[in-house]
């Protein structure tokens, strides 16, 4: 019984349970024809391959040759066939499973309704009945044949569905992989008639694949969030995990309670974040009538945005602060959001104010305090995407503009495979995508390919050109790189480019693969490349969060915005695991240290989060831009202006990472600016931090400006002179790191800035550790 030491009899027989039955994992696709059954066919032949007995059963190629190709010497067992409405329709055949008893058997369509008149109602029915008798089961949906999602599908794209499971289907999976495929390339497909069958037909426009592709990485990503969730509780993780955000508002029973409501859920929204509203109240007084009017309010207000809502209680107003922390590290939370201080700098320094009595408190949370706006009460602030008004069809171009234009022309394509970790498969399906290019007559060479040494991925190449590497000679090692100079003249029509983050030997014409890559594109050449989502240059923070490790080679996040399409390749975490112990992705002896760091199952559960969200943002921002509508996180409508204030601590690039990636989700401009005591003399080593500052903050488009104060005590003045000079619409700074007697000696820069910025809202980025791993 040591085993179960510490379970309840109830978890033991679960847990004896889950050993008898047999195993579900669903692929997931936006639409039909992205390749789920593809995938579950090559999933059944690798099973196969480990001497499982597999075996397929109302399997559908829909005609597709490379579907078809698939099934290759599986075994079929037969289906019970039967029309509706002209249209043929396959059954499982239970009953002739159970006697073969298979290991493992694929079916399609988990959502498919069976004839009339047989045993189970619906296949789901048919999967439970093998399960339950140690069968283990392969199957996939598509996103909008879930319940939960069937109306909102519906609502976002028209579409009618007949067949759907219910919405908690894919809880009862052991496991579930999204196939991610691009508008681009399904309605390429289409357009060779090698899917689109004609009852799908209204699925098939840009922008309802565009939202289909959306609401199934939402999905999957709130699914492996959970997963990640419960992980962490089981293995007592404390911190939160640096993938999704976790918004609590602070709101008081108050003319101004809903005003931060909306502007947490505001938040919430755009940054696809759960929301969590909390008030604190004293004693057991019945409330006044006017905080009972303010209470409805804004309950009702949370439960209309989709927001938790608790009320707690509170022995005093001093202790606050400390309520409000404790319950948002026990929750998890990454951001609390509550209005400034009303105090005046007396009244603080003699009664303290909450917001001050909080930043004390919190670590590794955020704290968003949102401007006072007692002059505009009622104000619904949401800040929003401008649209630009429509260039006059009639005018002129200038010779800029036509020079901008025909570039826009001659670039070639750009085509980008995302994934989690390494070992995914970007490498694997790359080179599949150029095979199938080059068996479509195109021009196809391989640029740079780095299999390390798997057997599978080598298998690809196929009949696939290489451009022979460049040989260079750097500190008597000789080392080989990409030759950009042979492509560009050679100029292939597509050029396959492995690694995109890869740092070039110094002394070559760019330092980064990915500029030799833009060469390429600007000379007309299209590439298809590989990125892990660990190496874009904003997600630095959150990574070295999530594994404790700091990405050194990066990509600057607009380089996805540059790719004509970003399609991600998921695998769970589990799968991937395997793949390392089976010695694919990394030589056998490299094996267990990889486990034992990056390959950690925490580590994969959160990268896997945060690619899913990644992309999916990357899907909503498209939508918008080809819709010229608002998108699933809600429109903008107020034009913000971020400004960031930095120090010469290694935090200033934390900060500037952050700024960039709130700009970006606000479309909004934003300026890093950094304030100069004339008092101090500026030693090279500040100037090299200001120079490396200056280049991070440009590369990611943001504005540096580097200004002057007459003294120390005079920076934060400096600081919100600029600020309202730009307009700022909100204000990020780091938490202070002086102690309580150094604030008392030197003052705080933290309390002035908040003190001086009532007006906007401001953004206290916390001062996470590196050294601690989640």
């Amino acid at each position: 019984m040591e085993t179960f030491r510490g379970k309840t009899p109830e978890d033991i027989l679960l847990s004896i349970s889950k050993l008898h039955r047999g195993r579900l994992k669903v692929y997931i696709g936006a639409v039909t024809g992205s390749g789920k059954t593809y995938h579950m066919l090559r999933e059944g032949h690798a099973l196969k391959q480990r001497g499982l007995d597999v075996v397929i059963c109302a399997v559908s190629t829909m005609r597709r040759p490379e579907t078809a190709e698939q099934i290759g010497d599986l075994e079929r067992v037969p289906s019970i066939r039967w029309h509706e409405n002209g249209i043929e329709k396959k059954d499982l055949d239970v009953e002739l499973l159970l006697e073969r008893n298979p290991e493992v058997v694929l079916v399609d369509g988990l959502a498919h309704r069976n004839r009339q008149g047989a045993c189970y109602p619906t296949r789901l029915d048919d999967i439970r009945q093998l399960l339950h008798r140690g069968i283990s089961v392969i199957t996939t949906v598509n996103v909008y044949e879930l319940e939960d999602m069937k109306e909102l599908a519906k609502r976002r794209t028209g579409i009618e569905v007949r067949e759907t499971v219910p919405a908690d289907t894919l809880e009862l999976a052991d496991e579930v992989v999204l196939i991610d495929v691009t508008p681009e390339t399904m309605l390429a497909r289409a357009a060779e008639g090698s899917c689109k069958p004609q009852e799908a037909a209204p699925l098939f426009k840009r922008g309802n694949l565009a939202v289909l592709r959306e609401l199934a990485l939402r999905l999957v990503a709130e699914g492996v969030g959970d997963t990640l969730e419960k992980y962490r509780q089981e293995t007592g993780a404390a911190r939160p995990s640096g993938a999704a955000e976790r918004i609590l508002v602070s709101a008081q029973y108050h003319w101004n309670g809903s005003i931060h409501v909306r502007r947490g859920q505001q938040i919430a929204k755009r940054l696809n974040g759960d929301l969590t509203v909390v008030t604190f109240v004293q004693g057991n007084r019945p409330p006044s009538k006017e905080a009972a009017s303010f209470k409805r309010s804004i309950v009702k207000l949370v439960e209309k945005v989709g927001g938790d809502f608790e009320e707690l209680p509170l022995r005093s107003r001093r202790a606050l602060p400390g309520a409000l922390v404790r319950y948002a590290i026990q929750h998890n939370m990454t951001r609390i959001v509550m209005g400034h201080s009303k105090q005046t700098r007396w009244q603080e320094l003699w009664k303290g104010a909450v917001v001050h009595r909080v930043l004390k408190r919190t670590k590794h949370i955020d704290v968003f305090v949102v401007a006072d706006r007692a002059d505009h009460e009622g104000e619904r602030i949401l800040p929003a995407r401008l649209n630009k008004p429509a260039a006059d069809p009639y005018r002129r171009l200038s010779p800029q503009e036509m020079e901008r234009r025909i570039e826009q022309i001659r670039r070639g394509r750009f085509k980008v495979y995302i994934g989690a970790a390494p070992g995914v498969g970007k490498t694997y399906t790359m080179l599949r995508e150029g095979n199938d290019l080059l068996r479509r007559g195109a021009d196809v060479r391989i640029g740079l390919l780095e299999t390390h040494g798997r057997q599978e991925t080598l298998a690809q190449v196929g009949k696939l050109g290489t451009v022979p590497r460049k040989v260079v000679d750097y500190r008597g090692t000789r080392l080989e790189e990409m030759d950009t100079e042979a492509i560009l003249r050679e100029a292939p029509e597509i050029v396959l480019v492995d690694e995109l983050a890869h740092t070039n030997v110094p002394g070559s014409k760019h330092a980064k693969r990915y500029e030799d890559v833009i060469d390429m594109l600007n000379a007309g050449i299209s590439v298809i490349s590989t990125i892990n989502v660990q190496h874009l240059e904003s997600l630095n923070d959150a990574v070295e969060q999530i594994t404790g490790i700091r990405i050194r080679e990066t990509v600057p996040d607009h380089l996805l915005r540059l790719a004509d399409e970003v399609q991600l390749i998921d695998v769970a975490p589990g799968s991937l695991q395997q793949r390392m112990k089976d010695g694919k992705i990394y030589s056998l002896d490299k094996v267990d240290q990889a486990l034992n760091h990056f390959f950690k199952t925490g580590n994969l559960i959160a990268l896997r989060e945060l690619a899913l969200r990644e992309i999916a943002d990357d899907v909503d921002e498209r939508l918008e831009a080809w819709e010229r509508r608002s998108a699933l996180r809600g429109p903008w409508r107020r034009e913000e202006v971020i400004f960031v204030c930095v120090g010469s601590a290694p935090a200033a690039e934390r900060l500037i990472r952050r700024g960039f990636r709130i700009a970006h989700r606000l479309k909004a401009t934003w300026y890093v600016t950094y304030v100069q005591p004339d008092e101090m003399n500026l030693s090279s080593g500040l100037s090299e931090r200001l120079r490396t500052m200056k280049e991070l903050t440009e590369r990611l488009g943001g504005v540096f400006r580097i200004e002057i104060a007459a003294c120390r005590k005079r920076i934060a003045d400096v600081l919100i002179a600029k600020a309202n000079e730009y307009r700022s619409t909100q204000l990020i700074i780091g938490q202070s790191r002086r102690t309580r007697w150094q604030e008392l000696r030197h003052g705080s820069l933290v309390k002035k800035l908040l003190r001086s910025s009532r007006h906007m809202d401001v953004l206290v980025v916390a001062d996470v550790d590196p050294n601690i791993q989640v």
